[in-house]
């Protein structure tokens, strides 16, 4: 039987970001819970982080999944205080960006965040959040 394709690529955190790169496969009940266990996981023992979500090659997520972003945010949101120094979403496009709102109308941001178009710049934001 050939494995689920992952949602996400969970990087291990590298010079305090942690980097999640959406691999434009269909969400699933299973893939889109691996990649919160993912980064839930990434954020023990971690320190104080930057988080880059490069949504480039994301789809757009299922509705069940939008709301399960959300809930990990209202569950998980003393963790990303207490650690998150900001995150930093790479969305060239305009669909997707459309999801993070839903997100976001559903369960509020906890810590500082900005919307980019490229990689380097959100990297680059990231870098003087962790280093301010």
């Amino acid at each position: 039987m050939e494995k689920e394709k992952d949602y996400a690529e969970v990087e291990p955190v590298a010079g305090g970001v942690l980097t999640v790169r959406f691999t434009g496969a269909v969400s699933t009940d299973q893939n889109f819970q691996r990649y919160l266990d993912e980064v839930r996981d990434r954020y023990r023992g971690a320190g104080t982080i930057g988080v880059l979500f490069d949504a480039s090659k994301a789809s757009l997520p299922h509705y069940r999944h939008i709301r399960m972003q959300a809930d990990w945010l209202n569950t998980y949101r003393e963790l990303m205080e207490s650690q998150c120094v900001g995150t930093a979403y790479v969305i060239p496009n305009g669909m997707v960006r459309g999801v993070l709102n839903m997100i976001f109308a559903l369960q509020k941001q906890p810590v500082p965040y900005e919307v980019f178009s490229n990689t380097a710049d959100a990297r680059g934001w990231l870098n003087a959040k962790l280093s301010g």
